[in-house]
């Protein structure tokens, strides 16, 4: 399966590498690497996360990496990253576009 990001999915994690780049930008890349790489994994294990409680739609996801959830929604063909946030967040329904 291929992996799409969304604009709102980028816009996030261009947020949080700022956000860390401010004190390392060194530290902030290799953060970034490490969520790329658990998102990696749903090419091959797209039903891994569990469905986001704030929803409770099947088909729309999350994995946790660190303290960050990483929501994605599992289309036929692909799967598309919706967003990237502060695990003691909740779900902003507004930021995620599910076609």
């Amino acid at each position: 399966m291929k992996i799409y990001w969304t604009e709102e999915g980028l816009k996030r994690l261009d947020e949080i590498e700022s956000y860390i780049s401010r004190d390392n930008p060194g530290v902030a890349r290799e953060f970034i690497n490490k969520i790329l790489d658990k998102v990696e994994i749903l090419m091959n294990q797209p039903d891994i996360g569990r469905v986001v409680p704030e929803l409770s739609i099947e088909k729309i996801r999350e994995i946790i990496y660190k303290n960050y959830r990483i929501v994605y929604l599992v289309k036929a063909e692909h799967i598309e990253i919706l967003t990237v946030f502060e695990g003691h967040k909740q779900l902003n329904r507004e930021e995620i576009k599910t076609n």
